[in-house]
C-alpha cells in the first residue's frame, strides 16, 4: 500500500493562494473535496491521518457503503495518490496542515498564531502546499 502519510510537518498555504485570512469552502450543491476535507478536519483535530482523510473523501465522492472500505481502501492506496499539499484547503482556502509525530493532522488558518507557531519550528519538516499556476 502506498501512503501518503506525513510525520512532524506543517504544510503551509501555496505561495500562491489567492487569500490572506483562511477561508471555509462555500457550498454549492453537492459537498466537494474541500467541503468534505474541512468538515472532517475542523470536527476532529489530530483523529485522522492523511491516507484517512483522503480515503473518506474518496468514499463520500464515490457513495461507498462503509462496510465494503476494507478492500476499496487497498485497491485505492495501490495506486498513487496526490497527497495533502494538493488539497484544495492548502492551496486555495487558506489552511495550514500539522501532522503530529503519530501523524494526525489538524487544520490551522493562515492568519492564525498557531499556525505562525508551526511555520516558525524548526522541529517540524517545513513544506509548501502545490501551487495552482506553474511559476
Amino acid at each position: 500500500m502506498k501512503t501518503t502519510n506525513y510525520y512532524n510537518t506543517f504544510i503551509e498555504v501555496a505561495e500562491d493562494c489567492p487569500v490572506k485570512t483562511a477561508e471555509v469552502p462555500p457550498m454549492r450543491g453537492e459537498k466537494t473535496i474541500a467541503n468534505i476535507e474541512f468538515e472532517l478536519l475542523i470536527e476532529n483535530p489530530y483523529e485522522f491521518t492523511s491516507d484517512d482523510v483522503l480515503f473518506h473523501v474518496y468514499a463520500a465522492k464515490s457513495h461507498l457503503k462503509t462496510k465494503d472500505s476494507g478492500e476499496e481502501k487497498m485497491q485505492f492506496f495501490s495506486k498513487e495518490q496526490a497527497c495533502f499539499r494538493s488539497s484544495p484547503l492548502t492551496k486555495r482556502y487558506g489552511w495550514g496542515a500539522h501532522f503530529n509525530d503519530e501523524g494526525k493532522m489538524a487544520i490551522y488558518p493562515v492568519e492564525s498564531e498557531e499556525y505562525q507557531q508551526f511555520a516558525r519550528d524548526k522541529t517540524l519538516k517545513q513544506v509548501k502546499a502545490m501551487r495552482s499556476k506553474k511559476a
